[in-house]
């Protein structure tokens, strides 16, 4: 038998960080024959033709995840029909992608197209709200970027305009509604395979790449600080694993660690959360050292009362090849699911959204929720010590 790094066992996070560490050997004993590997059917529609069509736009292409976002929306029926942005490298660059996408003179020539119904828009962070109100006050759904919104202000305005205009507000937090081992994870909660959930955690490290960052990025005041940004994404995973449609911030903080060549930058943040069904504890930060090979090292902790399940998201260090490894442990057994081909049903389930009125693919108030815990964590955040 190999020696094992007592080390790495100790700091290995979970199940999947433990058996990391393990030798095979070892494991096998660990898990007493229980370990059973699963390739996971994609559970696509017998059907793969959408069941609604509609005509959107999209405004503002200051981060990358439009592309995704834009892509989601055509999966389930959406017609791309204009783009219009400030920079002409972003627009040629989308085009290349979607070229079918015509070029908009102005926003406004988007507005007043009253055969557009829903527009989706990626502009710098605290331009996206407005453009949201904007775009619901002209008769049309919005689907903006995460974070959607940047200020309590903002946030009070928005819900404002979504009770005066009967339009939607959706917001993508694209690492759950876009990440495959996300969507599982969902399902097996949904079917009590761990029994009610107690806690969330969910660990979020993100790669700087300072060279290819605009100004803005490096601004609070643009993108809301970090607890805001991608905070967002964790908040919202507490919210929809614990079912939680009251919660509250128990605890946060958020500082710049190692960045003192940008003073308005904040590298790291926390906040601990607790719900009407469950608590939650969230870390972001922007130190993925370049040596793992993906922007992040993204892990959710799901704990129930009768197991629980950990999702390695994007990558697994030293195991697996690849991402949306997820790992459950219940009464019967301890499992491997390979998550990569799991259907991501948000697109076509918005476009229904869109057409029906429903509230399929996402709670309104559950998103917004998300963002204003995130708001007032990073408002009252106090700093780290070592900031």
């Amino acid at each position: 038998m190999n020696p094992i790094d007592r080390r790495s066992m100790l700091t290995g996070a979970g199940f999947a960080g433990l058996a990391a560490a393990l030798p095979g050997d070892v494991l096998a004993q660990a898990l007493s024959g229980n370990a059973i590997p699963e390739v996971v059917n994609t559970g696509a529609p017998t059907d793969p033709r959408p069941k609604h069509h509609i005509r959107f736009a999209v405004i503002g292409l200051d981060h990358n995840h439009i592309y995704a976002m834009t892509a989601a929306v055509i999966r389930g029926g959406g017609e791309l029909v204009w783009v219009h942005a400030a920079d002409a490298k972003q627009l040629a660059d989308f085009q290349k992608r979607f070229p079918t996408a015509k070029l908009a003179r102005s926003e406004a020539e988007i507005l007043e197209d009253t055969s557009i119904q829903l527009i989706a828009g990626a502009p710098i962070p605290d331009l996206r709200a407005p453009l949201g109100i904007r775009a619901m006050r002209a008769g049309k759904d919005f689907l903006g970027d995460k974070p959607a919104i940047t200020s309590l202000k903002q946030l009070a305005d928005v819900r404002a305009a979504i009770k005066t205009t009967g339009r939607k507000f959706a917001i993508m937090y694209s690492e759950r509604l876009e990440v495959p081992a996300a969507i599982k994870a969902g399902e097996l909660i949904e079917q009590g395979t761990i029994g009610r959930v107690v806690q969330t955690i969910n660990i979020a490290p993100h790669q700087v790449n300072p060279a290819s960052r605009p100004d803005w990025f490096w601004d609070k005041a643009r993108y809301g600080g970090i607890l805001t940004d991608i905070g967002s994404h964790q908040a919202e995973q507490f919210l929809f694993f614990t079912k939680s449609n009251r919660a509250r911030v128990v605890a946060s903080q958020a500082g710049n660690i190692n960045h003192p060549d940008h003073p308005l930058f904040e590298d790291f943040g926390d906040m601990t959360m607790s719900g009407n069904g469950g608590t939650g504890y969230l870390r972001v930060d922007w130190f993925t050292p370049k040596g793992l090979g993906t922007w992040g090292d993204g892990r959710l902790f799901v704990l129930g009362t009768e197991g629980y399940i950990e999702l390695r998201k994007y990558a697994d260090p030293t195991g697996k090849p690849g991402g949306n490894h997820l790992f459950v442990v219940d009464g019967k057994n301890a499992r491997y699911l390979d998550c990569k081909d799991v259907y991501l049903p948000f697109g076509p389930q918005f476009v229904t959204d869109v057409v029906e009125r429903t509230s399929i693919a996402q709670d309104q108030d559950q998103a917004l929720l998300a963002a204003e815990l995130v708001l007032i964590a990073q408002k009252n955040a106090t700093r780290p010590i070592t900031a």
